[in-house]
């Protein structure tokens, strides 16, 4: 990763989506832009993110990374998961990650997050990670099926800067990690329990195993066959 990481903070009132301002007005220093509000908030694929204005913690993370092959850029996904994970642990317990890289605690989601790799040639040149945090809101209004926050969990509102200060603190502490992947898969969202899924076949049951070095998921239905998955290929049913 980049060698010591010092991070050039931008706050800003609104905007449509935080990676794509960071895109925009980012250069060659690391950075990171926080928003009170976003109008277009979205996750990983078609997903939105619903967060009332300035009771969460909406930002993206600008990096240069340093030797990272594009054939590894699935390390970036871990590092910001794990590094999440870390933060949250200080506050609640049954923190896990749903693969890729939502944030869970319990069966809730309290974290998304988007992560877009720039490469060249065969290494990633840059990276932005967007993350939107439930911190301070008390009520969810859209129809995403299991949204929680920390407050709703402690009881209190957190400080939302003590938070981001604590996640960027930690990137380059868990991105040299040598048991980064262990250290991700361990965390793994419902990890080896028998659960239904969906793929374009239909609806079937299975156990996650593990995630390959390139994010692929490791299924083993419940006839003891291993399915292999990319991203958007399959999906966790929930009841």
């Amino acid at each position: 990763m980049t060698e010591g990481m010092a991070f050039q903070v931008v706050h800003i009132d609104e905007t449509d989506s935080t990676n794509r301002w960071l895109k925009e007005h980012g250069g060659g220093e690391d950075m990171v832009v926080v928003a009170e509000y976003q109008t277009a908030g979205r996750g990983c694929g078609t997903n939105t993110w619903e967060s009332e204005r300035g009771r969460n913690l909406l930002f993206s993370v600008l990096l240069h990374p340093t030797g990272i092959p594009a054939r590894d850029q699935f390390r970036i996904t871990q590092m910001a998961s794990v590094a999440l994970c870390h933060v949250l642990e200080q506050y609640v317990s049954e923190v896990g990650i749903k693969w890729p890289n939502d944030i869970y605690v319990g069966d809730r989601k309290i974290c998304g997050m988007l992560i877009e790799n720039t490469l060249q040639g065969n290494v990633i040149r840059d990276c932005v990670i967007g993350i939107g945090l439930n911190v301070n809101q008390w009520e969810f209004h859209s129809d995403a099926p299991n949204p929680v926050s920390l407050c709703q969990i402690v009881g209190h509102e957190v400080e939302r800067e003590d938070l981001l200060r604590d996640f960027l603190g930690r990137i380059e502490r868990v991105a040299q990690r040598e048991a980064l992947c262990s250290e991700y898969e361990s965390r793994l969202f419902l990890r080896r329990k028998l659960v239904e899924y969906a793929d374009k076949t239909g609806r079937f049951r299975a156990a996650l195993q593990r995630v390959m070095p390139d994010g692929r998921l490791v299924l083993r239905d419940d006839g003891g066959c291993d399915r292999l998955y990319a991203f958007k290929e399959v999906r966790f049913i929930m009841e």
